[in-house]
Protein backbone atom coordinates (compact mmCIF):
# COMPACT_ATOMS: atom_id res chain seq x y z
CA UNK A 1 0.00 0.00 0.00
CA UNK A 2 1.04 3.79 -0.98
CA UNK A 3 2.61 5.69 2.43
CA UNK A 4 2.63 8.86 3.43
CA UNK A 5 4.55 10.17 5.81
CA UNK A 6 3.84 12.83 8.18
CA UNK A 7 6.60 13.75 10.60
CA UNK A 8 5.75 16.13 13.46
CA UNK A 9 8.33 17.93 15.04
CA UNK A 10 8.47 20.57 18.52
CA UNK A 11 12.21 21.93 18.02
CA UNK A 12 13.82 23.04 20.98
CA UNK A 13 16.12 25.75 21.78
CA UNK A 14 19.79 26.58 21.65
CA UNK A 15 21.70 27.53 25.03
CA UNK A 16 24.54 30.32 25.59
CA UNK A 17 26.90 28.10 24.40
CA UNK A 18 25.45 27.15 21.44
CA UNK A 19 24.16 23.78 22.33
CA UNK A 20 20.60 22.52 22.11
CA UNK A 21 18.44 22.28 25.20
CA UNK A 22 17.70 18.11 25.74
CA UNK A 23 16.82 16.44 29.02
CA UNK A 24 15.99 12.79 29.92
CA UNK A 25 12.44 13.84 31.21
CA UNK A 26 11.21 17.37 30.31
CA UNK A 27 8.98 19.72 32.32
CA UNK A 28 6.31 21.19 30.18
CA UNK A 29 4.70 19.30 27.33
CA UNK A 30 4.16 20.66 23.96
CA UNK A 31 0.38 21.34 22.92
CA UNK A 32 0.80 22.01 19.61
CA UNK A 33 2.38 18.74 19.10
CA UNK A 34 -0.70 17.03 20.69
CA UNK A 35 -2.85 19.00 18.62
CA UNK A 36 -1.41 18.31 15.60
CA UNK A 37 -0.59 14.88 16.51
CA UNK A 38 -4.32 14.30 17.05
CA UNK A 39 -5.88 16.05 14.37
CA UNK A 40 -3.21 14.22 11.70
CA UNK A 41 -3.74 10.70 13.10
CA UNK A 42 -8.04 11.63 12.72
CA UNK A 43 -6.99 12.16 9.12
CA UNK A 44 -5.02 9.35 8.97
CA UNK A 45 -7.99 6.82 10.12
CA UNK A 46 -10.30 8.86 7.92
CA UNK A 47 -8.33 7.96 5.01
CA UNK A 48 -8.77 11.33 3.53
CA UNK A 49 -6.02 10.60 0.82
CA UNK A 50 -8.11 7.58 -0.64
CA UNK A 51 -8.36 4.14 0.60
CA UNK A 52 -5.37 2.80 -1.04
CA UNK A 53 -2.81 4.93 0.60
CA UNK A 54 -1.47 4.37 4.27
CA UNK A 55 -1.09 7.49 6.33
CA UNK A 56 1.74 7.35 9.03
CA UNK A 57 2.69 9.68 11.50
CA UNK A 58 4.97 10.42 14.06
CA UNK A 59 6.28 12.86 16.43
CA UNK A 60 9.69 13.96 18.41
CA UNK A 61 9.29 16.69 20.84
CA UNK A 62 13.25 17.27 20.74
CA UNK A 63 13.58 18.40 24.47
CA UNK A 64 13.77 15.25 25.25
CA UNK A 65 15.45 13.71 22.75
CA UNK A 66 18.48 13.25 19.44
CA UNK A 67 16.09 14.06 16.64
CA UNK A 68 16.12 11.62 13.89
CA UNK A 69 16.93 13.44 10.76
CA UNK A 70 18.83 10.86 9.00
CA UNK A 71 16.50 8.46 9.26
CA UNK A 72 13.19 11.07 8.54
CA UNK A 73 15.07 11.74 5.47
CA UNK A 74 15.96 7.75 4.32
CA UNK A 75 12.48 6.60 5.07
CA UNK A 76 10.45 9.57 2.90
CA UNK A 77 13.19 9.75 0.25
CA UNK A 78 12.62 5.45 -0.07
CA UNK A 79 8.86 6.10 0.18
CA UNK A 80 9.55 8.49 -3.36
CA UNK A 81 9.33 11.37 -1.31
CA UNK A 82 6.08 11.53 -0.12
CA UNK A 83 5.74 12.70 3.63
CA UNK A 84 6.47 16.21 4.71
CA UNK A 85 7.88 17.17 8.21
CA UNK A 86 5.61 19.81 10.29
CA UNK A 87 7.75 21.63 12.40
CA UNK A 88 4.97 22.67 15.26
CA UNK A 89 4.49 25.22 17.63
CA UNK A 90 7.47 27.28 17.33
CA UNK A 91 8.60 29.92 19.60
CA UNK A 92 10.61 33.01 18.46
CA UNK A 93 13.29 31.49 20.32
CA UNK A 94 13.00 28.00 18.92
CA UNK A 95 12.64 29.65 15.24
CA UNK A 96 16.73 29.36 14.46
CA UNK A 97 16.67 26.19 15.98
CA UNK A 98 13.31 25.29 13.35
CA UNK A 99 15.54 26.75 10.62
CA UNK A 100 18.70 25.01 11.34
CA UNK A 101 16.51 21.96 10.85
CA UNK A 102 14.86 22.96 7.73
CA UNK A 103 18.28 23.67 5.81
CA UNK A 104 19.14 19.97 6.57
CA UNK A 105 15.65 18.78 5.44
CA UNK A 106 15.63 21.08 2.21
CA UNK A 107 18.78 20.19 1.21
CA UNK A 108 17.78 16.46 1.16
CA UNK A 109 14.49 17.71 -0.94
CA UNK A 110 12.41 16.90 2.10
CA UNK A 111 9.06 18.74 2.37
CA UNK A 112 9.41 21.35 5.22
CA UNK A 113 6.35 23.59 6.99
CA UNK A 114 6.62 25.53 10.00
CA UNK A 115 4.32 27.01 12.40
CA UNK A 116 3.41 28.11 15.65
CA UNK A 117 3.59 31.11 17.68
CA UNK A 118 6.58 33.03 15.27
CA UNK A 119 5.15 32.87 12.15
CA UNK A 120 1.53 33.20 13.21
CA UNK A 121 2.14 35.87 15.19
CA UNK A 122 4.65 37.97 12.67
CA UNK A 123 2.21 37.66 10.12
CA UNK A 124 -1.21 38.96 12.27
CA UNK A 125 0.64 41.51 13.62
CA UNK A 126 3.32 42.87 10.52
CA UNK A 127 2.32 44.99 7.02
CA UNK A 128 5.17 43.07 5.56
CA UNK A 129 6.92 39.43 6.48
CA UNK A 130 10.74 39.81 8.23
CA UNK A 131 13.56 38.79 6.63
CA UNK A 132 13.58 35.46 8.91
CA UNK A 133 10.03 34.20 7.41
CA UNK A 134 11.40 35.45 3.77
CA UNK A 135 14.53 33.40 4.41
CA UNK A 136 12.10 30.45 5.00
CA UNK A 137 10.12 30.56 2.05
CA UNK A 138 13.67 31.65 -0.22
CA UNK A 139 14.59 28.17 1.26
CA UNK A 140 11.22 26.55 0.25
CA UNK A 141 9.92 25.84 3.68
CA UNK A 142 6.15 26.17 3.51
CA UNK A 143 4.85 28.70 6.42
CA UNK A 144 1.84 28.24 8.07
CA UNK A 145 -0.29 31.04 10.29
CA UNK A 146 -3.26 30.17 12.27
CA UNK A 147 -5.15 26.96 13.75
CA UNK A 148 -5.46 23.77 11.65
CA UNK A 149 -8.19 22.32 12.88
CA UNK A 150 -10.63 23.00 9.93
CA UNK A 151 -8.29 22.85 6.94
CA UNK A 152 -5.57 20.17 7.59
CA UNK A 153 -7.22 18.07 4.71
CA UNK A 154 -7.03 20.10 2.12
CA UNK A 155 -3.63 21.21 3.67
CA UNK A 156 -2.53 17.69 3.76
CA UNK A 157 -3.98 16.88 0.24
CA UNK A 158 -2.28 19.25 -1.44
CA UNK A 159 1.23 18.22 0.42
CA UNK A 160 0.47 14.44 -1.08
CA UNK A 161 0.42 16.17 -4.61
CA UNK A 162 2.98 18.41 -4.44
CA UNK A 163 0.94 21.50 -4.88
CA UNK A 164 1.57 23.34 -0.97
CA UNK A 165 1.39 27.35 -1.21
CA UNK A 166 4.14 29.42 0.34
CA UNK A 167 1.89 30.84 2.68
CA UNK A 168 -1.30 29.65 4.51
CA UNK A 169 -2.57 32.63 6.08
CA UNK A 170 -5.51 31.44 8.21
CA UNK A 171 -5.53 34.14 11.39
CA UNK A 172 -8.92 35.59 9.77
CA UNK A 173 -10.44 31.75 10.47
CA UNK A 174 -10.03 30.56 13.85
CA UNK A 175 -12.04 27.81 14.33
CA UNK A 176 -14.76 27.11 17.32
CA UNK A 177 -13.61 24.20 18.81
CA UNK A 178 -16.59 22.54 20.00
CA UNK A 179 -16.91 18.61 18.64
CA UNK A 180 -13.02 19.53 17.14
CA UNK A 181 -10.31 17.03 17.68
CA UNK A 182 -8.91 16.79 21.28
CA UNK A 183 -5.30 17.02 21.33
CA UNK A 184 -3.24 13.54 22.44
CA UNK A 185 -0.04 12.17 22.15
CA UNK A 186 0.92 8.46 23.17
CA UNK A 187 2.04 7.38 26.43
CA UNK A 188 6.06 6.60 24.91
CA UNK A 189 5.72 10.44 24.53
CA UNK A 190 4.33 11.21 27.15
CA UNK A 191 6.39 9.38 30.09
CA UNK A 192 9.24 11.87 28.66
CA UNK A 193 7.54 14.09 30.50
CA UNK A 194 7.75 15.14 34.63
CA UNK A 195 4.74 12.79 36.01
CA UNK A 196 3.74 11.57 32.82
CA UNK A 197 2.14 14.90 32.65
CA UNK A 198 0.18 15.55 29.08
CA UNK A 199 -1.54 18.56 28.03
CA UNK A 200 -4.69 19.92 26.57
CA UNK A 201 -6.11 23.55 25.57
CA UNK A 202 -10.01 23.33 27.24
CA UNK A 203 -10.45 26.76 25.24
CA UNK A 204 -8.08 29.33 23.38
CA UNK A 205 -8.29 33.47 23.37
CA UNK A 206 -8.41 35.88 26.14
CA UNK A 207 -10.28 39.41 26.67
CA UNK A 208 -7.22 41.49 27.99
CA UNK A 209 -4.94 43.77 26.43
CA UNK A 210 -1.56 43.09 28.22
CA UNK A 211 0.74 44.82 25.25
CA UNK A 212 3.67 41.75 25.94
CA UNK A 213 0.96 39.28 25.29
CA UNK A 214 1.02 37.41 22.14
CA UNK A 215 -1.66 35.22 22.54
CA UNK A 216 -4.13 37.74 22.25
CA UNK A 217 -3.27 38.23 18.41
CA UNK A 218 -2.34 34.69 17.78
CA UNK A 219 -5.38 33.05 19.21
CA UNK A 220 -7.90 36.05 19.49
CA UNK A 221 -9.95 38.06 22.42
CA UNK A 222 -13.08 35.70 22.32
CA UNK A 223 -13.03 32.87 23.62
CA UNK A 224 -13.28 29.75 22.38
CA UNK A 225 -13.96 26.49 24.33
CA UNK A 226 -14.09 22.77 24.11
CA UNK A 227 -17.09 20.98 25.66
CA UNK A 228 -16.96 19.19 28.20
CA UNK A 229 -18.09 16.27 26.42
CA UNK A 230 -15.19 16.80 24.38
CA UNK A 231 -12.81 17.12 27.67
CA UNK A 232 -14.75 14.24 29.10
CA UNK A 233 -13.11 12.21 25.80
CA UNK A 234 -9.86 13.25 25.88
CA UNK A 235 -9.55 12.53 29.68
CA UNK A 236 -10.89 9.14 29.09
CA UNK A 237 -8.14 8.32 26.64
CA UNK A 238 -5.60 9.29 28.54
CA UNK A 239 -6.89 7.56 31.45
CA UNK A 240 -6.56 4.40 29.30
CA UNK A 241 -2.70 5.25 28.67
CA UNK A 242 -2.40 5.50 32.49
CA UNK A 243 -2.10 9.57 31.43
CA UNK A 244 -3.97 11.55 34.50
CA UNK A 245 -1.48 14.28 35.19
CA UNK A 246 -2.60 17.71 32.67
CA UNK A 247 -0.98 20.93 31.71
CA UNK A 248 -4.46 22.67 30.89
CA UNK A 249 -2.43 25.52 28.69
CA UNK A 250 -5.50 28.34 28.31
CA UNK A 251 -3.67 31.66 29.00
CA UNK A 252 -6.42 32.55 30.89
CA UNK A 253 -8.80 29.93 31.94
CA UNK A 254 -11.20 32.01 34.23
CA UNK A 255 -12.02 33.09 31.15
CA UNK A 256 -13.01 30.69 28.97
CA UNK A 257 -16.63 30.94 29.22
CA UNK A 258 -17.19 27.04 29.56
CA UNK A 259 -15.22 27.05 32.77
CA UNK A 260 -18.21 25.81 34.95
CA UNK A 261 -19.19 22.78 33.05
CA UNK A 262 -15.82 21.73 32.14
CA UNK A 263 -15.28 21.50 35.75
CA UNK A 264 -18.41 19.60 37.09
CA UNK A 265 -17.59 16.84 33.76
CA UNK A 266 -14.11 16.56 35.83
CA UNK A 267 -15.59 16.85 38.97
CA UNK A 268 -18.28 14.27 38.27
CA UNK A 269 -15.14 11.91 36.31
CA UNK A 270 -13.13 11.85 39.89
CA UNK A 271 -16.17 11.68 42.13
CA UNK A 272 -18.24 8.70 40.32
CA UNK A 273 -15.38 6.91 38.28
CA UNK A 274 -12.64 7.69 40.57
CA UNK A 275 -10.47 8.62 38.07
CA UNK A 276 -8.26 10.64 39.68
CA UNK A 277 -7.20 13.80 37.44
CA UNK A 278 -5.05 16.53 38.36
CA UNK A 279 -3.87 19.58 36.48
CA UNK A 280 -2.21 23.23 36.72
CA UNK A 281 -4.37 25.82 34.92
CA UNK A 282 -3.30 29.50 34.33
CA UNK A 283 -5.56 32.13 35.51
CA UNK A 284 -5.52 36.51 35.86
CA UNK A 285 -5.59 38.07 39.27
CA UNK A 286 -9.48 38.43 38.93
CA UNK A 287 -10.32 34.56 38.58
CA UNK A 288 -11.62 34.47 42.39
CA UNK A 289 -14.12 36.85 41.62
CA UNK A 290 -16.11 34.22 39.96
CA UNK A 291 -18.67 32.49 42.32
CA UNK A 292 -17.72 29.35 43.09
CA UNK A 293 -14.48 29.42 40.41
CA UNK A 294 -11.71 28.63 43.10
CA UNK A 295 -13.92 25.83 44.89
CA UNK A 296 -14.62 24.03 41.86
CA UNK A 297 -11.25 23.85 40.51
CA UNK A 298 -10.03 22.28 43.42
CA UNK A 299 -12.95 19.64 43.65
CA UNK A 300 -11.80 19.13 39.93
CA UNK A 301 -8.02 18.41 40.89
CA UNK A 302 -6.35 21.75 40.58
CA UNK A 303 -3.57 21.39 42.58
CA UNK A 304 -1.25 24.30 41.33
CA UNK A 305 -2.23 27.85 39.69
CA UNK A 306 -0.52 30.32 37.42
CA UNK A 307 -0.99 33.82 37.68
CA UNK A 308 -0.23 36.26 36.22
CA UNK A 309 1.22 38.66 38.89
CA UNK A 310 3.24 40.28 36.78
CA UNK A 311 4.20 43.05 39.00
CA UNK A 312 3.30 45.03 42.35
CA UNK A 313 3.94 48.70 41.13
CA UNK A 314 1.00 50.12 39.22
CA UNK A 315 2.96 52.37 37.21
CA UNK A 316 4.88 49.20 35.79
CA UNK A 317 1.08 47.44 35.78
CA UNK A 318 -0.23 51.09 33.33
CA UNK A 319 2.93 50.32 31.05
CA UNK A 320 1.66 46.72 30.33
CA UNK A 321 -2.06 47.62 29.85
CA UNK A 322 -2.59 44.94 32.43
CA UNK A 323 -5.21 47.14 33.74
CA UNK A 324 -7.01 43.82 35.82
CA UNK A 325 -4.31 43.81 38.08
CA UNK A 326 -5.35 45.18 41.06
CA UNK A 327 -3.14 45.90 44.11
CA UNK A 328 -5.66 45.88 46.82
CA UNK A 329 -7.10 42.57 45.66
CA UNK A 330 -3.58 40.70 45.51
CA UNK A 331 -3.53 39.48 49.33
CA UNK A 332 -7.09 38.01 49.01
CA UNK A 333 -6.91 36.18 46.01
CA UNK A 334 -3.61 34.69 46.70
CA UNK A 335 -5.21 33.71 50.09
CA UNK A 336 -8.31 32.13 48.89
CA UNK A 337 -6.34 29.48 46.35
CA UNK A 338 -4.60 28.57 49.65
CA UNK A 339 -7.51 28.00 51.68
CA UNK A 340 -8.30 25.29 49.06
CA UNK A 341 -5.07 23.34 49.06
CA UNK A 342 -3.78 25.13 46.08
CA UNK A 343 0.14 26.07 45.17
CA UNK A 344 0.50 28.94 43.59
CA UNK A 345 3.10 30.19 40.87
CA UNK A 346 3.30 33.90 39.71
CA UNK A 347 4.86 35.24 36.91
CA UNK A 348 6.60 38.90 37.71
CA UNK A 349 8.42 40.56 34.66
CA UNK A 350 11.18 42.91 35.40
CA UNK A 351 13.01 45.46 33.04
CA UNK A 352 9.93 47.90 32.95
CA UNK A 353 11.03 51.32 32.31
CA UNK A 354 11.31 52.61 35.94
CA UNK A 355 12.78 49.50 37.23
CA UNK A 356 16.17 49.94 38.92
CA UNK A 357 17.76 47.02 40.65
CA UNK A 358 17.24 49.16 43.66
CA UNK A 359 13.58 49.00 42.74
CA UNK A 360 13.15 45.44 41.92
CA UNK A 361 14.68 44.53 44.93
CA UNK A 362 12.17 46.96 46.84
CA UNK A 363 9.28 44.85 45.20
CA UNK A 364 10.50 41.83 45.83
CA UNK A 365 11.15 42.59 49.41
CA UNK A 366 7.59 43.58 49.95
CA UNK A 367 6.40 40.42 48.04
CA UNK A 368 7.75 38.29 50.60
CA UNK A 369 6.64 39.96 53.39
CA UNK A 370 3.01 40.70 52.68
CA UNK A 371 1.53 38.63 50.12
CA UNK A 372 1.69 34.90 50.20
CA UNK A 373 2.64 33.51 46.74
CA UNK A 374 4.42 30.19 47.03
CA UNK A 375 6.58 30.36 43.64
CA UNK A 376 7.84 33.43 41.44
CA UNK A 377 9.10 32.95 37.92
CA UNK A 378 10.98 36.59 36.83
CA UNK A 379 10.94 37.04 33.06
CA UNK A 380 12.68 39.92 31.58
CA UNK A 381 10.35 42.48 29.75
CA UNK A 382 10.91 41.00 25.60
CA UNK A 383 8.69 42.18 22.84
CA UNK A 384 8.07 38.94 21.51
CA UNK A 385 7.23 39.12 17.59
CA UNK A 386 3.31 39.01 17.67
CA UNK A 387 3.05 41.22 20.60
CA UNK A 388 1.93 45.23 20.45
CA UNK A 389 4.95 46.38 22.03
CA UNK A 390 6.45 44.24 19.37
CA UNK A 391 4.93 45.59 16.71
CA UNK A 392 5.38 49.35 18.12
CA UNK A 393 9.19 49.28 18.42
CA UNK A 394 9.72 47.67 15.03
CA UNK A 395 7.61 49.83 13.09
CA UNK A 396 9.19 52.76 15.02
CA UNK A 397 12.54 51.17 13.65
CA UNK A 398 13.68 50.94 17.51
CA UNK A 399 16.98 48.73 17.52
CA UNK A 400 15.76 45.28 18.55
CA UNK A 401 18.00 42.50 19.17
CA UNK A 402 18.39 40.19 15.59
CA UNK A 403 19.08 37.18 17.25
CA UNK A 404 15.94 35.38 17.84
CA UNK A 405 17.67 32.88 19.89
CA UNK A 406 17.33 35.49 22.51
CA UNK A 407 14.11 35.70 22.97
CA UNK A 408 13.48 33.52 25.72
CA UNK A 409 12.28 35.91 28.64
CA UNK A 410 15.93 35.39 30.03
CA UNK A 411 18.00 37.76 27.83
CA UNK A 412 18.38 41.22 27.49
CA UNK A 413 16.54 41.99 23.64
CA UNK A 414 16.07 45.96 23.81
CA UNK A 415 17.44 49.13 25.39
CA UNK A 416 16.54 49.97 29.03
CA UNK A 417 16.19 53.47 30.02
CA UNK A 418 17.51 52.92 33.28
CA UNK A 419 19.68 49.98 33.09
CA UNK A 420 22.37 48.76 30.87
CA UNK A 421 21.88 45.59 29.30
CA UNK A 422 24.56 44.05 31.68
CA UNK A 423 23.10 45.54 34.54
CA UNK A 424 19.90 44.38 33.73
CA UNK A 425 21.11 41.13 32.88
CA UNK A 426 22.97 40.48 36.31
CA UNK A 427 19.70 41.86 38.18
CA UNK A 428 18.13 39.03 36.75
CA UNK A 429 20.24 36.46 37.64
CA UNK A 430 19.80 38.38 40.95
CA UNK A 431 16.23 38.67 41.86
CA UNK A 432 16.09 34.51 41.86
CA UNK A 433 18.58 34.80 44.92
CA UNK A 434 16.64 37.37 45.95
CA UNK A 435 13.52 35.46 46.48
CA UNK A 436 14.43 32.00 47.05
CA UNK A 437 16.76 32.60 50.44
CA UNK A 438 16.96 30.00 52.77
CA UNK A 439 14.92 31.91 55.32
CA UNK A 440 11.49 32.46 52.71
CA UNK A 441 11.78 29.03 51.79
CA UNK A 442 11.04 28.05 55.13
CA UNK A 443 8.52 30.68 55.68
CA UNK A 444 6.94 29.02 52.90
CA UNK A 445 6.97 25.96 54.63
CA UNK A 446 5.44 27.38 58.02
CA UNK A 447 2.91 28.91 55.78
CA UNK A 448 2.07 26.31 54.03
CA UNK A 449 1.58 24.23 57.33
CA UNK A 450 -0.87 26.52 58.36
CA UNK A 451 -3.08 25.97 55.56
CA UNK A 452 -2.86 22.29 56.03
CA UNK A 453 -0.65 21.68 53.13
CA UNK A 454 2.52 19.69 53.29
CA UNK A 455 5.89 21.34 53.30
CA UNK A 456 7.17 18.94 51.04
CA UNK A 457 5.28 20.39 47.95
CA UNK A 458 7.09 23.14 49.06
CA UNK A 459 10.59 21.95 48.49
CA UNK A 460 9.67 20.38 45.40
CA UNK A 461 8.16 23.16 43.59
CA UNK A 462 11.74 25.26 45.02
CA UNK A 463 13.75 22.43 43.76
CA UNK A 464 12.40 23.15 40.12
CA UNK A 465 12.06 26.59 40.31
CA UNK A 466 15.09 27.94 42.08
CA UNK A 467 17.22 24.89 40.74
CA UNK A 468 16.51 25.21 37.21
CA UNK A 469 17.89 28.47 37.17
CA UNK A 470 20.51 28.04 39.71
CA UNK A 471 22.11 24.84 39.02
CA UNK A 472 20.93 24.37 35.33
CA UNK A 473 21.29 28.10 34.01
CA UNK A 474 17.77 28.21 31.94
CA UNK A 475 14.33 29.54 32.91
CA UNK A 476 12.13 26.70 34.51
CA UNK A 477 10.03 26.68 31.86
CA UNK A 478 12.80 25.45 29.58
CA UNK A 479 13.86 23.21 32.11
CA UNK A 480 14.25 19.22 33.33
CA UNK A 481 15.74 16.38 34.72
CA UNK A 482 19.32 15.44 33.80
CA UNK A 483 20.46 17.96 31.09
CA UNK A 484 22.30 16.09 27.75
CA UNK A 485 23.89 17.51 25.50
CA UNK A 486 25.62 16.65 21.90
CA UNK A 487 28.86 17.99 20.19
CA UNK A 488 27.28 17.07 17.04
CA UNK A 489 24.38 19.68 17.38
CA UNK A 490 25.74 22.74 18.18
CA UNK A 491 24.55 25.71 16.57
CA UNK A 492 26.51 26.67 13.18
CA UNK A 493 28.96 29.70 14.32
CA UNK A 494 30.40 27.79 17.32
CA UNK A 495 32.99 25.55 17.60
CA UNK A 496 32.59 21.86 17.38
CA UNK A 497 34.84 20.20 20.13
CA UNK A 498 35.52 16.35 18.55
CA UNK A 499 33.29 13.91 21.27
CA UNK A 500 36.33 12.55 22.76
CA UNK A 501 37.41 15.72 24.46
CA UNK A 502 33.37 16.90 24.83
CA UNK A 503 32.11 13.81 26.61
CA UNK A 504 34.70 13.64 29.65
CA UNK A 505 34.63 17.01 30.52
CA UNK A 506 30.90 16.94 30.06
CA UNK A 507 30.57 14.18 32.63
CA UNK A 508 32.79 15.99 35.36
CA UNK A 509 30.61 19.08 35.11
CA UNK A 510 27.52 17.20 35.01
CA UNK A 511 28.56 15.12 38.06
CA UNK A 512 30.11 18.55 39.66
CA UNK A 513 26.88 20.10 39.47
CA UNK A 514 24.34 17.46 40.59
CA UNK A 515 26.49 16.62 43.52
CA UNK A 516 25.93 20.64 44.67
CA UNK A 517 22.62 19.77 43.64
CA UNK A 518 21.93 17.50 45.81
CA UNK A 519 23.43 18.95 48.75
CA UNK A 520 21.17 21.63 48.34
CA UNK A 521 18.08 19.53 48.23
CA UNK A 522 19.21 17.32 51.52
CA UNK A 523 19.74 21.01 53.31
CA UNK A 524 16.23 21.82 52.32
CA UNK A 525 14.73 18.40 52.96
CA UNK A 526 16.17 18.50 56.45
CA UNK A 527 14.74 22.39 57.03
CA UNK A 528 11.49 20.51 55.74
CA UNK A 529 11.29 17.68 58.09
CA UNK A 530 12.45 20.10 60.85
CA UNK A 531 9.35 22.36 60.14
CA UNK A 532 6.87 19.17 59.48
CA UNK A 533 7.71 17.50 63.23
CA UNK A 534 6.77 21.08 64.62
CA UNK A 535 3.07 20.78 65.18
CA UNK A 536 3.28 24.45 66.41
CA UNK A 537 3.52 25.63 62.99
CA UNK A 538 -0.68 24.66 62.34
CA UNK A 539 -0.85 27.68 64.13
CA UNK A 540 1.39 29.95 62.26
CA UNK A 541 0.98 33.34 61.17
CA UNK A 542 2.34 36.74 59.59
CA UNK A 543 1.30 39.23 57.86
CA UNK A 544 1.01 37.61 54.59
CA UNK A 545 -1.89 35.01 55.21
CA UNK A 546 -3.68 37.24 58.00
CA UNK A 547 -7.25 37.21 57.02
CA UNK A 548 -8.22 40.21 54.86
CA UNK A 549 -11.31 42.16 55.53
CA UNK A 550 -11.14 44.52 53.45
CA UNK A 551 -8.47 44.90 50.96
CA UNK A 552 -8.43 48.69 50.33
CA UNK A 553 -8.41 49.43 53.98
CA UNK A 554 -5.54 47.57 54.70
CA UNK A 555 -2.17 49.57 55.69
CA UNK A 556 0.41 47.88 53.81
CA UNK A 557 4.07 48.90 52.39
CA UNK A 558 3.27 47.87 48.88
CA UNK A 559 0.23 50.84 48.90
CA UNK A 560 2.75 53.32 49.76
CA UNK A 561 5.39 52.55 46.71
CA UNK A 562 4.79 55.96 44.97
CA UNK A 563 1.60 58.09 43.85
CA UNK A 564 0.67 55.51 41.20
CA UNK A 565 0.17 52.89 44.25
CA UNK A 566 -2.11 55.63 46.50
CA UNK A 567 -3.93 56.40 43.56
CA UNK A 568 -5.07 52.60 43.21
CA UNK A 569 -5.66 52.24 46.54
CA UNK A 570 -7.94 55.37 46.33
CA UNK A 571 -9.82 54.42 43.32
CA UNK A 572 -10.78 51.22 45.18
CA UNK A 573 -12.16 52.75 48.02
CA UNK A 574 -14.18 54.73 45.47
CA UNK A 575 -15.54 51.47 43.56
CA UNK A 576 -16.68 49.88 47.00
CA UNK A 577 -18.33 53.08 47.69
CA UNK A 578 -20.32 53.79 44.62
CA UNK A 579 -20.88 49.96 45.23
CA UNK A 580 -22.11 50.10 48.59
CA UNK A 581 -24.63 53.04 47.68
CA UNK A 582 -25.84 51.55 44.39
CA UNK A 583 -26.78 48.46 46.74
CA UNK A 584 -28.06 50.66 49.21
CA UNK A 585 -30.51 52.13 46.49
CA UNK A 586 -31.67 48.94 45.72
CA UNK A 587 -32.60 47.73 49.22
CA UNK A 588 -34.46 50.95 50.43
CA UNK A 589 -37.90 50.12 49.13
CA UNK A 590 -37.70 46.85 50.73
CA UNK A 591 -36.48 48.11 53.77
CA UNK A 592 -39.58 51.28 53.64
CA UNK A 593 -42.07 48.13 53.04
CA UNK A 594 -40.56 46.17 56.14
Amino acid sequence: MPKFHIEIIKPSHYDNDGYVLQWWKAWIPSNSMACLYAIAQDSADRKVLGEDVDIVVNAYDEMTMRLPLDRIVRTIKANDNKGIVCLVGVQSNQYPRAMDIARKLRAQGITVAIGGFHVSGCISMLKDLPKDLQDALDLGVTLFAGEVEECFDDFLTEAYEGSLKPVYNKMNDLPALQHQVAPILPESIVRKYDGKTSSFDAGRGCPFQCSFCTIINVQGRKSRWRDADDIETLIRANHAQGIHSFFITDDNFARNKNWEPIFDRIIELREKERINIRFLIQVDTLAHRLPNFIEKAAKAGCTNVFIGLESINPENLAHMKKGQNRITEYRKMFQMWKEHGIMTYAGFIMGLPNDTPDSIRRDIELIKRELPVDVLEFTMLTPLPGSEDHKVLYEKGTWLDPDLNRYDLEHATIEHPKMSKEVWQQTYEDIWDWYYTDEHIETLMRRNMAYGIKPVRVWRMCLQIYGAMHFEGVHPQQCGYLRLKDPEQRRPGFKRIPSVLFYPVFAVDSLIKYVKFGAYAWKLNRMRMRIQKDKSNRNYTDLAIKPVVEGEEESLEMFELNDASRAAVAKAKKQKQILQGSRSKDEAPLDAAQ
